[in-house]
């Protein structure tokens, strides 16, 4: 099974400049769910808000592998998705934070370290450069928070197990502040490293030193 499949596999995986696919349009559904799912959550209605998440994180999965299933993948899905995520994460932290359910303190650490990473991409733009590619700590970071605020939810929604799920949904959250900022940082000392490199090879710069 490995061997002589793999380079065909690759082909079929180009990335590509099309908009109108068909994981594209569910993102684009995800991302149109935000502004429901935001109304839902601020007006306490718990379960509703948590069934379009659940929606939305299975058209996050389906989108993903359909992309990949029909060689579909593109520059503008590659936006998409990351977008969608970092959507809803705000969302869930704005609504959970205007009912005084989480401290606002959390949505500023959250906001914060996203305009870090807005201004170290300006930066790299600035030198020429394409954006780092995203750290593990930075994927590890963005899962915990995208479980953390469901569980969250879940516990609004269910009050008889809030006590079992509300620990364990503030426990991914702590973590995935923590992460969250750790990955910012690195991606500050990577930058830094970055742009001191010489570009004397002639091709186009682009920012993949990162692992």
């Amino acid at each position: 099974m490995d061997g002589a499949p793999q380079p065909g596999r690759v082909q079929r995986q180009q990335v590509s400049d099309r908009i109108l696919t068909l994981p594209n349009i569910l993102s684009f559904v995800r991302l149109a769910l935000v502004p429901v799912f935001l109304v839902l959550l601020l007006d306490g209605q718990d379960l509703a808000a948590l069934i379009v998440l659940v929606v939305a994180s299975a058209t996050d999965y389906l989108d993903g592998y359909l992309a990949r299933r029909l060689g579909q993948v593109s520059r503008l899905g590659q936006l998409l998705d990351p977008a969608a995520d970092r959507l809803y994460i705000f969302a869930a932290l704005l609504g959970l934070a205007a009912r005084e359910l989480v401290p606002w303190w959390l949505v500023l650490v959250i906001v914060a370290r996203d305009v870090l990473l807005l201004a170290l991409g300006v930066i790299l733009a600035s030198n020429g450069y394409g954006p780092l590619p995203v750290h593990h700590l930075g994927k590890i970071a963005t899962f915990c928070l995208f479980y953390a605020l469901p569980l969250l939810v879940l516990a609004q929604a269910f009050p008889g197990i809030a006590h079992v799920v509300g620990p364990i949904g503030w426990a991914f959250g702590a973590w995935g502040a923590f992460l969250y900022w750790w990955a910012g940082l690195v991606y500050a000392v990577e930058t830094a490293r970055v742009i001191r490199i010489p570009r004397d090879g002639g091709g186009s710069p682009s920012a993949r030193v990162v692992r």
